[in-house]
């Protein structure tokens, strides 16, 4: 009998630090239930089908018929939406409010209500094509008879036959006499048109030729067209028919045209009231063809709807296998552990509406294939997410470094991007996106658009994060506030201020303790500001840097502990976090040794500031086996058995690289050793008898054997494990190296930030705030709408946009290379909602 799945565990709650639990199951449809049993899966949403069918043909499938009718059903559709776009008819998107899917039965219904649309809508076309057409020809006689007029006076009117048309002259008939053609062509033609001619005559035709000034129109295409009157003046017949043939040749129209005045008067009264009959049926057929567009239109999304889901629903079929006796659909699908329950009640469900006496099953599969990766995401989370899917999916159960960039994201850009002023700009923007979201969510706004509403949230945390970062760094728009009053006190007096245009201030008299948060504002009028920035920047992106690639060292032991890879935490783990933090854990506690052991209030000489090491040079010394000599007065090192545990500290360091080479190829190479035999696994056929409502059926299934989609160590050569493990050996000791210098680009951005910001301050606001009376105010006024379009263009955009791409870098290469391996596949169920939501661009 089918293992029946049965809701006894407890189950777990949401969660985006790992993906989903997911099991494939085994469904059991019957032929008649299968459509509205899918129908009611579609609603629910939760189920990924595979394709049991990898081997056929996808036009030998079982609904390849129906899937053909529905793109029939589309096409319709999307020349009536074309017909109405064309007319201006905006046609209304469903957001919420979808219609259920269509019955197999109600498909005639709807064909045959589209058949009917469509043939009167292209009825309509068609008519409103030949009426535009007609009354283009009208209007252009009308400028040929008009425009002509110049061309003829009543001393040359008796050199024509008063009964002679130009273009309607009989050329048998001819007597030789003057003749002439009128017509229209393009104005791109005409040159060539007049240069044809006179080859063809050799110089024995006149042409006159002027702009037709009424603006016309292509009924086909809709395009302008612009056009000149012509009229081609002659002698004798094989001219003529020559002449002709050029015109036809060239597209233009040749119209009849009377020499005499009265009887061009009398034919533009007549065309004129042809026209004006005709302008009346045309707007009488534009009536008519908005009244149907108009009820067409109202009706077009829920069509789409229906035709949409009644589409991915035979899709959806032709995964499943059909039985050798066509007495059931066999399909597998995977389904979040927690959602089974719904999907057996959409399969009860879909079953008791066709009233199937056999109602629908399904079984859990025990496999070693890879689940997809699903997380129950919200909007706040799926911004971050995001970032994280575009470098690669997780793999399935991973650790999910997407829970934590929720943090460490706008808190890394903040770091480069600390400015409160700045700040305050991104975090007004997010807020707005966030607090006007139901509204903006409608607005199609393109691809750009898009993007920076998807992050929102990253947005407005980015900016909040900065205002935090700018705060400490007392930093707004380039200029210090004074918060807490400066702990720096004056010691000299009036004369010495006045007369020395800088003075040094000992910071072991001239201070009243420490600043209670961020920097003294007095910094900002210190001539040495940059090079005190520049020390503290650095060493606090370097501490940050250590801390994030150690806490990424850390998330793979929650890797090894839930995949139970328990000796990798003693062959891979252990010696990893050792090396980093034997070199450069190290190096950051020497810091905070530094700031501690050295100060200015001191009595002893040689914990003075003056004697304060270089933290780099010490640590290059460190790795170079190098001893520096002591200055006179000062000691070498900060503690006095500094070199022996520095020697203690690259000894391990340097055991820890054969410790990662080595010892997960030997562990494998072990487990392989003394791992028995496993049996050969046999394809069996497995027939089972299940009663249902006393009738039996027979099901026959297949067994499967265990596939693995991911990658397999135990099937992998010893000689590939060791290449592999060699190349992530020395990725590792390299990249630990690099990734540390990697994080001083938190430092040079914020740096570099902060002076361009100065720099718009002093070279762009300034000469506004020193202007002075009514002409000042007016500058004053221009000049800072300048420097508000360079600081939102440059410090906010640019700036911005750059902060956030060395951040994303961080993220993917420096943080997640240490436990994210990225190589799973998303979860995409069957879900109409998914289908039917429009994403412009996407």
């Amino acid at each position: 009998m089918p293992k029946w799945w049965s809701s006894g565990p407890k189950q777990e709650t949401d969660s985006i630090f790992r993906s989903e639990v997911m099991s494939l199951v085994q469904m059991f449809l019957q032929p008649e239930a299968a459509y509205d049993t899918l129908a009611e899966l579609g609603e629910v949403g939760c189920a990924q089908f595979r394709d049991m069918n990898t081997g056929v043909n996808a036009q030998q499938r079982k609904f390849i018929g129906e899937v053909r009718r529905c793109d029939e059903l589309e096409r319709k559709i999307r020349y009536v939406t074309v017909e109405l776009e064309k007319d201006g008819h905006k046609v209304l998107d469903l957001m919420d409010d979808f219609p259920p899917a269509p019955k197999p039965r109600d498909i005639i219904e709807l064909e045959t209500h589209l058949e009917k649309t469509e043939t009167e809508i292209m009825e309509l076309a068609a008519n409103n094509i030949n009426l535009q057409t007609s009354y283009l020809e009208l209007t252009e006689m009308i400028q040929v008879l008009e425009r002509t007029d110049q061309f003829f006076s009543d001393q040359e009117s008796h050199n024509f036959d008063l009964n002679k048309r130009g273009t309607h002259q009989d050329p048998e008939k001819s007597n030789g006499t003057l003749g002439f053609v009128a017509g229209v062509i393009n104005r791109e033609r005409e040159y060539a048109f007049e240069r044809m001619l006179w080859r063809i005559s050799r110089g024995n035709v006149f042409v006159r030729r002027a702009e037709v000034d009424v603006p016309l129109t292509d009924p086909r295409t809709g395009s302008v067209l612009h056009k000149s009157v012509f009229v081609v003046f002659f002698q004798g017949d094989q001219l003529q028919a020559r002449i002709r043939k050029v015109c036809t040749g060239f597209h233009a129209h040749m119209y009849p045209c009377p020499s005499s005045h009265a009887e061009r008067m009398e034919m533009v009264k007549s065309v004129r009231t042809r026209l004006d009959d005709l302008k009346a049926i045309i707007s009488q057929t534009e009536d008519h063809r908005n009244c149907v567009l108009n009820a067409v239109g109202k009706q077009l999304p829920k069509w789409t709807a229906m035709v949409k889901k009644m589409k991915a629903i035979y899709h959806t079929l032709n995964l499943f296998n059909v039985d050798l006796g066509n007495k059931c659909l066999i399909g597998e699908a995977w389904v979040p552990k927690r959602e089974l329950e719904q999907v057996e009640a959409a399969l009860a469900a879909g079953s008791a509406t066709v009233g199937s006496t056999i109602p629908a099953f399904l079984n859990v599969l025990d496999t070693k294939k890879d689940p997809p990766t699903y997380y129950r995401l919200n909007k706040f989370t799926r911004g971050f997410q995001n970032l994280i899917d575009a470098y690669g999916i997780s793999s399935y159960r991973e650790v999910n470094p997407g829970l934590y960039t929720c943090i460490t994201f706008p808190f890394l850009f903040a770091v480069m991007f600390g400015d409160m002023g700045h700040g305050t700009i991104l975090f007004l923007l997010g807020l707005w996106m966030v607090l006007d979201e139901k509204r903006l969510l409608k607005k199609r706004g393109g691809e750009i658009w898009n993007i920076f509403f998807a992050g929102r949230y990253i947005i407005l945390l980015m900016g909040l994060f900065a205002m935090y970062t700018g705060f400490h760094y007392n930093d707004i728009f380039s200029k210090s506030i004074n918060v807490f009053g400066s702990h720096w006190v004056n010691v000299y007096n009036r004369t010495t201020v006045l007369t020395n245009p800088t003075l040094q201030l000992n910071p072991s008299l001239a201070t009243r303790g420490v600043y209670p948060m961020g920097l003294d504002p007095v910094w900002q009028s210190a001539t040495n500001k940059i090079i005190f920035l520049n020390t503290y920047k650095m060493k606090l992106s370097i501490i940050f840097g250590v801390l994030h690639m150690t806490f990424g060292v850390c998330m793979s032991v929650e890797n090894f502990v839930f995949f139970k890879k328990y000796a990798y935490i003693i062959l891979q783990f252990v010696p990893q976090v050792l090396f980093l933090l034997l070199m450069f854990g190290y190096m950051c506690f020497m810091m905070f040794y530094k700031w501690v052991k050295y100060s200015p209030t001191t009595d002893i000489l040689a914990d003075s500031p003056s004697c304060a090491p270089s933290v780099l040079i010490m640590f290059i010394d460190m790795v170079l086996f190098k001893t520096e000599t002591a200055v006179p007065g000062c000691e070498v090192n900060m503690f006095s058995f500094q070199k022996e545990l520095e020697m203690t500290f690259l000894f391990l360091a340097i055991i820890c690289i054969p410790w990662i080479l080595v010892g997960k190829p030997l562990w494998i190479k072990y487990q392989r050793r003394n791992r028995p035999a496993e049996p050969v696994v046999q394809v069996d056929e497995i027939v089972e008898k299940i009663e249902v409502s006393g009738k039996e059926v027979i099901i026959t299934e297949v067994a499967e054997a265990h596939e693995s989609g991911g990658h397999n160590e135990d099937d992998e050569p010893m000689s590939e494990i060791w290449i592999h493990q060699a190349i992530h050996t020395i990725e590792y000791i390299l990249s630990t190296i690099s990734h540390t210098a990697s994080y001083l680009r938190l430092w040079a951005l914020s740096l570099a930030h902060a002076q361009l910001s100065e720099v718009l301050w002093t070279m762009v606001l300034a000469m506004g705030l020193q202007m002075q009376g009514y002409t000042g105010a007016i500058g004053l006024f221009i000049i800072f709408a300048v420097w508000e379009f360079f600081t939102i263009a440059i410090m906010v955009m640019m700036e911005g946009l750059s902060a956030f791409l060395h951040t994303l870098r961080l993220h993917w290469v420096e943080f997640m290379s240490k436990f994210y391996t990225g190589a799973g596949h998303a979860f995409t169920p069957f879900c109409f909602k998914d289908l039917l939501t429009v994403v412009d661009d996407d």
